[in-house]
């Protein structure tokens, strides 16, 4: 819809200093008898001036300011003041009028600069208007085939299309107080207050000639309107019409507003409603709001409107009128979505219930009432209600048979029909009364300070903590259909009467989230809710507790009272204001279907007369026969329909507004300017920053955000009410930052606001850095297996020659060992054959034999011993080694004694160093015997880090003096051996007498 306006000679402009800022929310500023809900934002919020001369809602949702102080862009919560000091191309700052056009164009006129276009970023000047006031413009439209019509106030016409220019003086015979215009397809209506003059066929315009297609002399015109549903508004010799061409369609009358006001601005509603806002010298007369049947509501400062005096009107797609005022700053009018029933007096509204005729009755902190159609009556102490705590009234309930019952703070009353009579029964009658239930059997249960009190009939009953009530201040009953009595008290829980027994569910032990239980309500499943005094909601069905709370959705965790509307929703009232939850979203919440509730919050913004809703009272809440809901609260009682409140399913629109890097900001700036598809950030640069926003103009506050980067985050991010997304250093890549938002109304937006995100790496992870670093890599890759394999290479030929070495011992023990020994065998079998005569000679061959064929099997075992892989192993050489010196001793009738650590740890040994170490062990213990003439031997082991101490030793006649110098071959051989294994043998005389040998040798670390 193209949205067109007209403006008339503005006088009594008042001047202010102001800035750019945020602002959540205006001020409210209607009085609670007021229709309408009038918010106001002032330069206090962020507003560069007081003075709005224009207001209008472009395409992509923002609303657009014209002040004497800059052009300024809002989005509900933040204005962005451009001027000419910040925006190149902007002559002035002092903007008098505004116009987008089909195309999104932004014309804005300024008070001596001339007319500025902007688009795509970029102003551009026409050269229309400029230099003096007389210039300014004052009227701007747009016609079928897309022209732009401009009107200055010295009588310039000017027609821009495709680029071209066209400048008509039109209408400047006289000096006027009105330039207007208004297209129809067919032609263009320019208006001056002494004539209007209809421009047409507008196919027909061939500069410098302009068709003239009706000229009618009018008295006095103040002002035109294009209608969105064609055909356009006049207001002219003091008459509103509205007229199809020169047809009129229909005629409201005369002018509403005082004689010596004057229209200043006018707009249509959704509707097609007409509103005129109107100007005088002083101030105004406000805004006049026409209705389908020509009836009028005015909006002035009675109404709560900060100024008389308007400048500009402009209503927004979401049903909002925005009205400019003369040094009241920007105003936001709405019609109260509730209706408050205004016969408190100033007393707080505790209690309400219907009756069956349509009325209702109503309890007040000073005196009741009741109210069927127009007529009021109050009750007091000529009613019954004497003292001050019987005025006091807590608790009102209408039962089923039609008797009402009062319940106050002196105690309980019951109405005869011309008085309220005290109610005689148990003492808890006589305190204070807060909540009056009746349940499905019809019994009545009355809430006190001192316990529970029940009725059926003409029998009272009496509970309280000395017959297992858990505390004696009751504020909260409601029943279900097992016949069980729900019962909230102040400090001791929920109790439980069913059958007779009470039974108690406390905050620590069943899961209840307080003991403080303000309201109860059981609804048509059977679901119990509990409304605690600052714990939240909870919801118990069947055995299954859930909690509600400011985390999942609550405004508020103070809940004051319960309603079911029958319609889907739970309607909850707090110290914050009134919530509507959909209990399809409780329940799934509550199954863990899903992670977050709808909550609808309402207050003074929707015309609550406050946000703070009575505690201790039931009922508090309740459904009248026509449908509508009452609430009480500390400013009297509320009413809704409920039909009345229809949803916000709009999705809102998100945008991206800026971006920063470092803090400074990146990106086109200007007016107009949106951040490009993509953006990149060069390398080492960090702390990105993303503003966002979202265009609901009717409740920008409660908008919700959510954000995340796909690429690095898979889930979204709650922000909240919040508008900006800050990340730290990012690492290179590609990325795509995505924000969504949720209206008032909890409907998100269809698609979310992207920007592309590129990362650039350091020159080190650039694409040739790498390549050069992965050939440099593969080089030495290349380099280092060539070095391996060859090491490789080496230590297997160095193996082959071990094993060849290995091999030519073994063949050279088998040929000295074995070959011997079978030599001699053989030799000894000869001489067996020769002396075979000789019976002593045959038996000492036959016994040397035995001998040799022993020693043989010996060596045999030490050589198989030695060539097995598996005795590769400290054990195994410690084994083999103390089984030969066992037997060899043994057999040498030498006492001896094996000292070895118990148990050996898994120690590995080369098969070289194993053989060599044996082989001087052995000759050592051969010594003992043979030459050192001892009784006994010791076998020792010492463990030493990284190498083992073997010691033979013995207490035999010592050393012989020359043994240092001995050619002899035993000791070299042992020294030798221990040396070719890293080893050391030293021989010594032993401490006590004899001699010690010690072999020490290297070993590998222990595996275990």
């Amino acid at each position: 819809m193209l949205m067109h306006r007209w403006c008339v000679a503005l006088v009594g402009l008042t001047l202010a200093a102001g800035g750019s800022g945020y602002s959540a929310a205006g001020a409210l500023a209607s009085p609670p008898e007021s229709p309408f809900v009038v918010e106001a934002w002032t330069p206090e919020d962020g507003l560069p001036q007081s003075s709005v001369i224009s207001v209008i809602q472009s395409r992509d949702g923002y609303l657009w300011l014209g002040t004497l102080n800059g052009l300024v862009r809002f989005d509900g919560v933040r204005f962005t003041v451009f001027d000419e000091v910040n925006t190149p191309g902007l002559p002035s700052s002092r903007i008098v009028h505004l116009f987008e056009d089909s195309r999104g164009g932004l014309w804005v006129g300024t008070e001596t600069g001339g007319v500025v276009l902007i688009r795509d970023g970029q102003a551009r000047p026409l050269e229309i208007g400029r230099g003096s006031r007389e210039g300014r413009l004052l009227a701007a439209c747009e016609d079928a085939s897309g022209a732009v019509w401009l009107y200055t106030a010295d009588g310039q016409l000017c027609r821009y299309l495709d680029g071209k220019v066209d400048v008509w003086q039109f209408g400047n015979e006289r000096p006027t107080l009105c330039r207007a215009l208004a297209a129809e397809p067919e032609r263009l209506w320019v208006g001056m207050d002494w004539q209007m003059v209809a421009i047409g066929p507008l196919e027909a315009v061939r500069p410098p000639e302009l068709p003239r297609e009706l000229v009618l002399p009018l008295g006095r015109l103040d002002g035109l309107l294009a209608s969105a549903r064609s055909g356009h508004w006049r207001l002219m010799n003091g008459r509103v019409l509205r007229c199809r061409g020169n047809t009129l369609e229909r005629d409201l009358g005369t002018y509403p507003w005082r004689a010596n006001a004057r229209p200043s601005a006018a707009c249509e509603d959704r509707d097609g409603n007409l509103i005129v806002g109107t100007l005088d010298e002083t101030s105004g007369d406000g805004v006049f709001w026409f209705g389908p049947t020509g009836l009028v509501a005015r909006i002035s400062a009675a109404e709560g409107l900060s100024r008389n005096g308007v400048l500009s009107l402009c209503m927004d797609r979401e049903g909002n009128l925005w009205v400019g005022t003369d040094g009241g700053g920007l105003n936001r009018v709405r019609r109260k979505r509730f209706e408050r029933l205004v016969i408190s007096k100033g007393a707080v509204a505790q209690t309400v219930c219907p009756d069956t005729r349509g009325g209702l009755w109503m309890g007040f902190t000073r005196g009741a009432a009741y109210q069927r159609g127009d007529t009021v009556r109050e009750f007091g102490p000529s009613e019954g209600l004497a003292s001050d705590y019987e005025q006091n009234v807590s608790a009102v309930f209408v039962d089923r048979d039609e008797q009402v019952w009062l319940g106050t703070g002196g105690g309980l009353f019951r109405w005869t029909g011309q008085r309220f009579e005290r109610v005689v029964g148990p003492a808890a009658l006589h305190t204070a009364i807060s909540a009056i239930h009746q349940d499905r059997q019809g019994r009545l249960w009355f809430g006190t300070r001192a316990g529970l009190v029940g009725r059926d009939r003409e029998t009272w009953s009496w509970w309280n903590t000395r017959n297992g009530l858990s505390s004696d201040q009751v504020l909260a009953l409601a029943d279900d259909a097992e016949g069980t009595l729900w019962i909230g008290t102040l400090g001791g829980g929920l109790n439980r009467l069913q059958d007779g027994r009470l039974t108690v569910l406390r905050q620590q032990a069943d899961a209840l989230p307080s003991d403080e239980v303000a309201c109860l309500w059981v609804d048509g499943d059977g679901v119990l809710w509990v409304g605690t005094q600052g714990s939240g909601l909870a919801r118990l069905a069947g055995t299954r507790w859930t909690r509600f709370t400011t985390r999942d959705g609550l405004i508020s965790n103070s809940i004051a009272h319960l309603l079911d509307d029958g319609a889907g929703s739970l309607w909850v009232g707090s110290n914050r204001g009134l919530m509507r939850l959909d209990k399809a979203s409780l329940t799934a919440f509550a199954e863990g279907r899903t992670n977050g509730i709808v909550c609808r919050a309402y207050g003074r913004a929707d015309g609550l007369p406050s946000s703070e809703c009575t505690f201790g009272s039931q009922p508090a809440a309740t459904r009248a026969p026509d449908g509508r809901l009452w609430f009480a609260t500390v400013l009297g009682l509320v009413c809704v329909r409920p039909a009345d409140l229809q949803p916000n399913l709009s999705p809102p629109p998100v945008v991206i507004e800026s971006v920063a890097l470092e803090g400074q900001p990146a990106g086109p700036t200007g007016v107009r300017a949106t951040p490009p598809d993509q953006f990149t950030i060069p390398p080492r640069k960090g702390r990105l920053e993303i503003r966002y926003t979202s265009l609901n103009l009717t409740a920008p506050e409660r908008a919700r955000f959510q954000y995340r980067l796909a690429g690095q985050e898979q889930d979204w991010t709650d922000a909240g009410a919040g508008r900006v997304a800050r990340y730290p250093k990012l690492p290179p890549g590609r990325y795509t930052f995505e924000v969504r938002a949720a209206n008032e109304d909890g409907v998100w937006s269809e698609r979310p606001a992207t920007l592309a995100l590129v990362v650039q790496p350091p020159f080190w992870q650039t694409s040739g850095f790498i390549t050069l670093t992965a050939l440099s890599l593969l080089g030495l890759v290349a380099g280092t297996v060539h070095l391996v394999s060859t090491s490789r290479l080496k230590r297997q030929l160095r193996q082959q020659q071990a094993l060849e070495k290995e091999r030519a011992r073994i063949a050279r023990d088998l040929h000295d060992q074995l070959g011997a020994n079978l030599t001699q065998v053989a030799l000894l079998g000869e001489l067996v054959e020769a002396d075979r005569a000789m019976p002593d000679e045959v038996a000492a061959h036959a016994s040397q034999i035995s001998q040799t064929a022993r020693e043989t099997t010996r060596a045999l075992d030490e050589i198989v011993w030695a060539t097995n892989p598996a005795n590769d192993t400290l054990e195994g050489l410690v084994n083999y080694v103390c089984k030969y010196a066992q037997e060899y001793l043994a057999l040498a009738g030498l006492r001896y004694r094996l000292d070895v650590p118990s148990p050996l740890p898994p120690i590995p040994l080369l098969p070289e160093v194993r053989h060599n170490v044996f082989l001087a062990a052995k000759e050592a213990v051969n010594n003992v015997v043979k030459h050192a003439r001892a009784n006994a031997a010791r076998v020792r082991l010492r463990l030493q880090p990284g190498r083992c101490m073997l010691e033979i030793q013995d207490d035999g006649r010592g050393l012989p003096p020359d043994a240092a110098t001995s050619p002899r071959n035993g000791l070299k051989n042992m020294r030798k051996r221990l040396a070719d294994v890293g080893g050391t043998c030293a021989v010594e005389p032993a401490p006590d007498g004899g001699t010690v040998v010690r072999l020490t040798f290297p070993v590998a670390h222990s595996r275990s």
